[in-house]
């Protein structure tokens, strides 16, 4: 059974986050702690998501599976609204707002993304990006049983993001679990092709890809450019 986080808790996780320190000198202090989690979690995925995956990706027409990874995009919109939202950018906030629209109708229950069709492009935004627009900082990287490594930050911010998803908000248990593990294996199945790129160690790779995904989100695109004061 899935925990439903409670406004309580939600404050609760606010105020922890807030207090962080900065870890930038040490992106990784737990490596060693992490490694063994990391384990765990590549063993589980390895006999059990990863199969499932598999067979998910087998079964699903290409349509389809375009179609249910497009519905799960949509319900996300909501997220990306009231983040874009808290960060200031209402420009943002209406834009995804509008796809939310648009797509719920037009796309027929969010099964077809017309939105991008029609020029109005998809921004993910999290809880964990509207925290460091905040300035908190990202904090230590730590490996979660199950949901894999992220920043500390990102990791307090899990609960908020789920409680803003309409998936949570749905009573039935059995039903709000069962689209809730539709979503994790529709995009386990969507990275099978992605993992063949990973080299060396998987560890450091899968970390380090982590970091710069980040690093672009948080930014909106806009990196530092390293170079720029030598030419």
């Amino acid at each position: 059974m899935l925990l439903r986080p409670t406004f309580s808790r939600l404050v609760g996780v606010l105020l922890l986050t807030l207090a962080l320190p900065n870890f930038a000198a040490t992106v990784d202090p737990f490596e060693e702690v992490n490694r063994k989690v990391f384990g765990f979690n590549e063993v589980l995925d390895r006999w059990l998501v990863k199969p499932s995956a598999k067979v998910y990706q087998w079964v699903m027409p290409e349509a389809l599976n375009r179609g249910v990874t497009n519905f799960f995009d949509n319900v996300g919109e909501v997220s990306n609204a009231v983040n874009s939202g808290l960060q200031g950018d209402l420009r943002q906030s209406g834009k995804s707002l509008g796809r939310l629209a648009i797509n719920t109708t037009v796309g027929m229950g969010g099964l077809f993304d017309v939105a991008t069709d029609w020029g109005i492009e998809e921004r993910n935004e999290d809880f964990g990006q509207t925290l460091a627009v905040w300035g908190v900082g990202d904090g230590p990287y730590i490996v979660l049983p199950l949901m894999g490594g992220r920043y500390l930050r990102d990791a307090l911010a899990i609960a908020p993001d789920a409680y803003l998803s309409p998936l949570d908000q749905i009573d039935d248990v059995r039903t709000r679990n069962s689209l809730w593990a539709a979503n994790l294996l529709d995009k386990r199945a969507d990275l099978l092709d992605a993992e063949r790129l990973i080299s060396g160690d998987r560890y450091t790779f899968i970390r380090e890809i982590y970091i710069q995904q980040r690093e672009v989100a948080t930014t909106n695109g806009q990196v530092e450019d390293d170079f720029g004061d030598d030419f």
